[in-house]
């Protein structure tokens, strides 16, 4: 054992970043513009006011400034959690017997379980900075919706959440922590709203989606004066906040001169994964080193792995602007999976064009086999992974086992994005061999597909 780098490496909280590192601005091939659904024109700054808050806009469309300053009042509040442990597992190589060397960066030491709130508290903050009485959003599996509300309560904003049906359902208890900070929680979809009812009818009896509840979200927010939508993923000003972690990273790394071969992460909308390799895809676009990175999503929503790059609805309603990215299509209905957070149907435009310009991979696994890394992990270092998180783990074994036979000590570092202390109804699953694997099949997807918009060319 390497005596010489602890197991948690700790910065000290003068090392915390001051600014968001903003990747788009060393990109050169940009991510495509938002583009207006109706007249397929470039959103402008006023064109999404009605929806989203007014500096979070200015965030969303920078796509030049390569670092932004870290309000004082957002830094004050990281700093009950912040900065967060990267951790070398070396109870897992040793588990592995792998001669690679395997760090984590762990984003579930604060309430909310999850590396969201380090968004949820900047939208929260510019909201309330704004005058805005309150703010709307979807949520997943949860995490987002937890941390939002806990942002909104510290920051005395009212907080309306649309949580997917089935994870509604499935984890009863993060639904009750919204409520217990004072959220309002409502299954999605829902016939509270028009663009609800509507996908009811189309889909009775649906366990919903991330893009059904940002349409009741958007929706929501449009009809109620002094009121925004915010969203924790997906969105450019979702990663540029979570930058965060990718920063901290680096410099942890840097303390003790560990240089990492290969990052992952897992992918839903991209918020997360984006964040993490934020600083090293930075040197590897302006040539002062090479990387590895591997997006890691669920086989049964594989946006990277088998979508098509195009504009889309980032809704299943049809409300929000279009967004080039690697996309199942906006109608696309995943299955019930336990990784309720990756059940998107789009990836971030940013990693879209990473992806396809072949600076990163992407790879789906199965959820089975997701469970298994995830209770070989909670066995050996000593937490229990969110759903999501796990995938990560799961590539990230799969990558020190090739080390393993190759004899290759490659240095892997992986995100572990949160706790999985909600999610037991899976873990249970799971443990009683009643979990099983979808995929789905070329004529599925193609229903998706079918429902891409037209844009003209410019």
């Amino acid at each position: 054992m390497n005596k010489e780098i602890p197991y948690k490496i700790y910065l000290e909280e003068s090392e915390m970043p001051k600014s968001w590192y903003n990747l788009r601005a060393d990109m050169k091939n940009k991510p495509a513009p938002l583009l207006n659904p109706k007249t397929f024109e470039p959103m402008t700054y006023e064109d999404l006011r009605p929806v989203f808050c007014d500096e979070l806009i200015r965030q969303e469309l920078d796509d030049q400034t390569a670092y932004i300053p870290i309000p004082d009042e957002i830094r004050n509040f990281y700093k009950m959690y912040r900065p967060a442990p990267l951790v070398r597992a070396y109870c897992l190589e040793e588990k592995l017997q792998t001669p690679a060397k395997i760090y984590y960066k762990f984003e579930g030491n604060n309430t909310s379980g999850s590396h969201k709130l380090n968004s949820a508290i900047a939208q929260a903050y510019y909201a309330k900075k704004q005058g805005l009485k309150g703010v709307t959003t979807e949520t997943g599996a949860g995490q987002w919706g937890t941390a939002l509300s806990m942002a909104c309560a510290y920051l005395g904003l009212d907080c309306n959440v649309f949580m997917v049906k089935v994870s509604y359902e499935q984890k009863p208890f993060r639904r009750e922590v919204m409520r217990t900070y004072g959220a309002s929680v409502t299954p999605s979809p829902s016939e509270t709203t028009k663009v609800g009812r509507e996908i009811l009818k189309k889909h009775p009896g649906t366990g919903g989606s991330l893009g059904c509840a940002i349409s009741e979200a958007v929706e929501s927010a449009s009809e109620r004066e002094g009121y925004r939508y915010v969203l924790g993923s997906v969105l450019n000003q979702v990663m540029l906040h979570q930058s965060i972690i990718g920063l901290e990273t680096k410099a942890a790394l840097d303390k003790y001169g560990v240089v990492p071969d290969i990052i992952i992460g897992c992918a839903g909308g991209g918020s997360n994964l984006g964040g993490l390799i934020a600083p090293f895809m930075g040197e590897k676009l302006r040539g002062e080193r090479d990387y590895r990175f591997i997006a890691v999503e669920p086989a049964s929503c594989p946006s990277l792995t088998r979508g098509k790059f195009a504009y889309d609805y980032c809704d299943t309603g049809m409300v929000c602007p279009l967004s080039k990215m690697y996309t199942l299509g906006s109608g696309f209905i995943p299955s019930s999976s336990h990784s309720g957070g990756l059940r998107y149907h789009g990836m971030n435009s940013v990693l879209s064009q990473l992806y396809d310009d072949g600076l990163m991979e992407a790879v789906s696994v199965e959820q089975t086999s997701v469970f298994e890394a995830a209770q070989m992990f909670a066995k050996v270092e000593g937490i229990l992974p969110a759903p999501e998180s796990s995938h990560a783990i799961r590539v990230a074994i799969n990558e020190a086992l090739k080390c393993k036979e190759t004899g290759e000590e490659k240095t892997i570092v992986f995100g572990l994005t949160g706790t999985g202390y909600f999610d037991m109804v899976a873990y249970q699953k799971y443990n009683d061999g009643l979990m099983s694997d979808y995929i789905p099949t070329d004529e599925d997807l193609a229903v998706g597909f079918a429902g891409l918009p037209i844009v003209p060319e410019k």
